[in-house]
């Protein structure tokens, strides 16, 4: 374990990933129910295994104990290791070996005695003035209080610190920016079974703390240590910020260089679709300039209309696939519940990739390509009609105008609202056309 960084990362997952076992299960022992407990007079004579929602124990286990659950209390004894994993772990008993502990809120109590070691990964860890640890103390947590009494080192990489028990040895701790205040823990999790401590944040040292070795710290802010706390050396470390992290902000020459590339990019693209599209269906383009060149007004006001279609139809496709498949699947037709949502997904996915299409290229190219038309026939009007030049000056004038700083949003919205008008007219107007001739 080299760093307390690690340490942090590591326990944190771990502590979260006990999150997950809070579901009813069965001790090893044949005890099954959401609730399982060791009572005072019961004494295990070998491991025992656990898995619970409650647990609890008051009575002795021989060997180690390993238990998930959602609240873990051991108020009795265990003679090997403690290996617990849930939302609040309490220990008010006494562990004779290591306790090696992960969850949400952790708390050795005021009588806790750990014979070895505590490795802890959590939101919030509390040692209580009284608790007693052994061997070292090694914590990834967001927040860490210790105000008991440990025998050797404690390592800690911790969101905030604070220490006013006795240390027998070093301490070595990466602790949080103290700048950086934080709501407390108890907002996050409610759940937990026990008060959440009050740590300030950073690395505090109180008047009553005692460290019999070295103490070295990493924080950005020095700390006043109280005089006649530390036995051996004071270290502070600055944190190592790792160069590569540091985004270093661009000079105007290569925010310019980027902007121009960009721009570059954006015209080739659209001059390609804009070919393709004038190959593919070169009736369909001209008809969409002519809806945006002889009804501006009424293509703004249609687009508005298509943009407002285009969410109430993604609204509509969410609830007819949630209603679906809830009324199929409560008649126990899951065959046709799972073919509805799919089908749902699919049209989805669709609608999604079909209206990202025509707003980001088919509205910027038809509005692009008329654009061009009308300058062209003003200044050299027998290139009006040309397949490319027209497509290519308005490409470039369009794209330019949307790529501008501050104000290109709005102008390219503008686009996209007037060729989806145009859009929207067509469609109405092929639609009644078809009606017309059916009838």
């Amino acid at each position: 374990m080299k760093t307390s960084h690690k340490i942090f990362s590591i326990f944190t997952l771990l502590a979260l990933l006990a999150l997950t076992f809070a579901t009813p299960a069965l001790a090893f022992d044949d005890r099954s129910g959401d609730v399982v407990e060791i009572k005072a007079d019961e004494v295990i004579e070998d491991d025992l295994y656990v898995g619970a929602s409650k647990f609890t124990l008051d009575g002795t286990v021989k060997g180690d104990l390993v238990v998930f659950g959602e609240t873990i209390t051991i108020n009795g004894t265990v003679e090997g290791d403690l290996i617990a994993a849930g939302q609040t772990i309490i220990i008010n008993g006494k562990v004779s070996d290591d306790a090696r502990i992960a969850g949400a809120a952790l708390k050795l109590g005021k009588s806790a005695f750990i014979g070895g070691d505590v490795v802890a990964g959590s939101a919030s860890l509390e040692a209580e003035k009284g608790s007693v640890v052994e061997g070292d103390v090694v914590v990834g947590a967001g927040q860490t209080l210790l105000e008991g009494k440990i025998g050797d080192d404690v390592m800690a990489g911790t969101g905030s610190l604070e220490l006013n028990g006795e240390i027998g040895g070093d301490v070595k701790a990466e602790v949080g920016d103290p700048e950086e205040g934080a709501p407390p823990m108890s907002m996050f999790m409610p759940q937990a079974q026990i008060d959440f401590p009050s740590v300030k944040p950073g690395f505090n040292v109180g008047e009553g703390a005692k460290i019999a070795g070295n103490l070295e710290y990493t924080q950005t802010r020095d700390v006043k240590i109280p005089s006649g706390v530390v036995a051996g050396k004071v270290t502070h470390k600055e944190p190592v910020v790792d160069p590569e992290t540091v985004v270093v902000p661009p000079t105007p020459a290569e925010k310019a260089l980027t902007w121009t590339l960009d721009l570059l990019r954006t015209i080739v693209t659209w001059i390609a679709f804009g070919l393709l599209l004038g190959w593919l269906l070169p009736l369909f383009m001209k008809a969409l300039m002519d809806k945006v060149q002889t009804q501006p007004g009424a293509s703004l006001g249609w687009g508005l209309v298509s943009y407002a279609a285009f969410f109430f139809a993604l609204f509509l496709l969410l609830t007819v696939i949630i209603l679906g498949g809830i009324l199929f699947g409560a008649l126990t037709l899951g065959g046709i519940s799972g073919t509805i949502v799919w089908i749902g997904i699919l049209a989805l996915f669709a609608l999604v990739i079909g209206f990202v299409l025509v707003t980001a290229f088919l509205t910027k190219i038809v509005v692009a390509w008329l654009s061009g038309k009308l300058i062209l026939s003003r200044i050299k009007p027998e290139l009006a009609d040309h397949k490319f030049w027209p497509l290519i000056l308005g490409v470039v004038i369009v794209a330019v105008l949307v790529a501008l700083p501050f104000i290109g949003w709005l102008f390219g919205l503008l686009v996209t609202i007037l060729g989806l008008g145009a859009l929207w007219i067509w469609g109405r107007d092929a639609w009644q056309a078809r009606k017309a001739v059916a009838a």
